[in-house]
């Protein structure tokens, strides 16, 4: 049961017993937990209104009769996807641990995902990205063009060169996008790093992607000097602001918000979207665009698909392939416009 949450249904001691199996033993994180719980309980609950008192009184009729009436009120295929994956793992673990003799979701289908390419920017506008990063975090430049959700904009306009703060959050903004983009790393894993992560010297950051699993990424001088002036003159900065306010900053965590805590992915994500559209010229929205577009500037430059997919902490090379659609793609539009008889 999720804490506040009041509930008698028969399935309540399972559907706990099977999150603490998906948090310790499978390692997943409490945003999957909380969407495997609201997935199952909405199966469970209809099985029930069908005359189900147990988990062994669902056969794969109802489920597919359940599957339909979500694809009937408009559900989307990605929805369904997820759906059904859900259930899939509930009863798989269900007849492991001995609740149910057979697997009714085992032959669970689901409407297939649209493999929707993802958006990804041109170098050019990589480029005006991080140089405009770049130059907020100079002194005497404005700091904030679009304020990100964890910070306050300086008293009547100051500017950075005024404002150690604001310059601060700069040199931290301006670490995070080169980090993004060199790397590929998720947003979570992003925040979720610690200074000791860092290795400035050999330039690799070590990172725990999903289920904990740990993996060593490189990164470039560009990335390198921003995590530097970082470290050096911002972090300090925010730690300081913290305890002259009575406030305890996060003594390890790389990346800090403006009260000195861990920054966290919702407030990096703001970050992101407000410097993308600043550029005013792409449909990239967030962080996950510059994850995409660092895998296919990869792979447009030569790399390995299997080096990429190790790169993001991809599990199936097939994942990492959809990069090459891209590619493809941008491969074939240039052609289209260049070539005379294309």
């Amino acid at each position: 049961m999720e804490r506040g949450e009041q509930s008698d249904a028969w399935w309540d001691e399972d559907l706990a017993r099977f999150q603490r199996y998906a948090r310790l033993e499978q390692g997943r994180s409490e945003h999957t937990v909380r969407a495997y719980r609201s997935d199952i309980s909405s199966l469970l609950a209809y099985a029930t209104a069908q005359g189900a008192r147990g988990l062994a009184g669902i056969d794969l009729g109802v489920l597919r009769d359940w599957m339909a009436r979500l694809h009937a009120a408009g559900a989307a295929p990605a929805t369904l996807a997820r759906r059904a994956a859900a259930v899939r793992t509930f009863f798989g673990w269900a007849k492991r641990d001995g609740l149910i003799e057979t697997d009714p979701a085992a032959r669970l289908l689901a409407p297939r995902r649209g493999r929707r390419l993802p958006a990804v920017l041109q170098r050019g506008q990589v480029e005006r990205l991080l140089a405009d990063a770049s130059d907020l975090a100079q002194p005497g430049v404005e700091s904030e063009p679009a304020q990100a959700a964890d910070q306050v904009a300086p008293p009547g306009g100051a500017r950075a060169a005024d404002d150690p703060s604001g310059r601060a959050l700069a040199l931290r903004d301006t670490a995070l996008l080169e980090l993004l983009y060199a790397t590929g790393i998720r947003v979570s894993e992003l925040t979720g790093l610690d200074v000791d992560d860092v290795d400035l010297g050999r330039r690799t950051l070590r990172v725990v992607g999903k289920g904990d699993k740990e993996r060593t990424v490189p990164f470039g001088a560009p990335a390198a000097g921003a995590v530097h002036r970082w470290v050096t003159a911002g972090r300090p900065v925010l730690a300081a602001d913290a305890h002259a306010h009575g406030r305890t900053a996060h003594g390890s965590a790389l990346l800090l918000g403006r009260r000195g805590g861990r920054l966290d992915p919702r407030q990096a994500r703001q970050v992101v979207a407000d410097r993308l559209r600043a550029l005013g010229d792409t449909a990239a929205t967030g962080p996950h665009a510059l994850r995409h577009t660092a895998a296919t500037h990869l792979l447009d430059g030569g790399a390995d698909l299997r080096a990429v997919q190790e790169l993001l902490g991809h599990s199936s090379l097939a994942t990492t392939q959809l990069y090459t659609h891209v590619s493809v793609d941008r491969l074939r539009a240039n052609y289209q416009r260049a070539h005379p008889r294309a």
